[in-house]
């Protein structure tokens, strides 16, 4: 099995943004070693000062130079606020910083009303299925001067190394997502820690939507790969107790709550006691929001899962109170997959 991160750049309790990119830079450096396949930054407008992850070009653009192996990528950059052909420009000079490494992860997503107006983002568009879709494609001929003689765009070119031009992938958590990303023959991740019950169906929609892509970039049959909440500890006792930083933090979200992430005890008082570990083998059609384990136990769920949407690759997103616990639980579920350092 691959494995892949994703990172969202949690701004620490008493810190502030200088410090949440130092974290996320030590993880990627860290991914690099133990042989993650590829390590991916997130989008997210108007908490700054709970997750500092805003701008992933900018990020993207510090870790090519702090990594010489790992694929880079964004997870996702949100394409209903840009510009397709500036969106194509920003991955283009990512890999002029990291050749022939760099995924362009693309999807979507509302703000609040605020966020999208202070973005410029209109929110009344009359078919977002469509656009979104006109979008990629654009983004696509862009990166890869695809663009035929005529079009208006054909004389306009991105930087570029001369290596392989930058991997897109379409992301979402929705079926109409993968049926999107089927139709267009592309890459697509699934962001199982969001709504893992869509998961399976999502899958579904994709390989039945799927067509032989005729985008440069794309495949030629169903390539993906899940996204989950895990986190790993020496045991599944200590593991659990990790995991109520995601389930307490999950339970803020919906009641409008936001700020820094609790600490595990502060989450566990939230919940009124710590979880029940994860059981090492998921009941049919059980999916759980985050899932914790030791190595063995992790790996076992990560192998059941990638398995049930039929990919090979698991992308790791997690939501642990503490920096130095992320980072031995990315150490632990690597050990447990086997993954070879680097």
């Amino acid at each position: 099995m691959k494995l892949s991160a994703v990172d969202l750049s949690p701004v620490p309790a008493d810190g502030t943004a200088a410090d949440a990119y130092r974290n996320t830079i030590e993880a990627a450096e860290q991914a690099e070693r133990l042989g993650y396949e590829r390590f991916w930054v997130a989008e997210h407008h108007g908490r700054g000062d709970t997750l500092a992850g805003t701008t992933p070009e900018v990020l993207l653009g510090r870790l090519a130079g702090a990594t010489e192996e790992i694929r880079l990528g964004s997870g996702a950059v949100l394409l209903n606020h840009y510009s397709p052909f500036k969106v194509a420009e920003t991955f283009g000079a990512l890999d002029g910083l990291a050749p022939g490494r760099i995924d362009a992860g693309l999807g979507r997503a509302n703000g609040s009303p605020a966020v999208d107006k202070a973005l410029g983002t209109d929110r009344r568009v009359r078919d977002p299925d469509a656009d979104h879709e006109e979008k990629i494609e654009a983004v696509v001929a862009h990166l890869y001067d695809d663009y035929p003689e005529g079009h208006p765009y054909a004389d306009l070119s991105v930087p570029r190394s001369d290596a392989a031009p930058p991997t897109p992938w379409v992301l979402g958590s929705s079926p109409s997502s993968a049926a999107l990303a089927g139709g267009l023959g592309l890459r697509y991740c699934f962001a199982a820690f969001i709504k893992p019950d869509n998961a399976e169906a999502a899958f579904e929609r994709y390989r039945d939507a799927f067509e032989p892509s005729r985008l440069p970039g794309g495949v030629d049959e169903p390539t993906g790969m899940v996204a989950v909440n895990a986190v790993c500890a020496e045991t599944d006792a200590d593991a659990a107790r990790q995991r109520a930083v995601a389930e307490a933090s999950f339970r803020r979200l919906r009641r409008g709550e936001v700020g820094p992430r609790p600490s595990v005890e502060e989450a566990i008082a939230e919940l009124g006691g710590a979880p029940e570990p994860t059981p090492a083998t998921l009941d049919p059609g059980e999916w759980p929001r985050a899932i914790s384990g030791d190595p063995d136990t992790l790996a076992g769920l990560l192998d059941q899962l990638a398995g049930r949407v039929g990919v090979d690759e698991v992308m790791v997103q997690h939501a642990v109170g503490d920096h130095a616990d992320a980072l031995r639980s990315h150490e632990l579920i690597a050990d447990g997959v086997g993954l070879t350092p680097r």
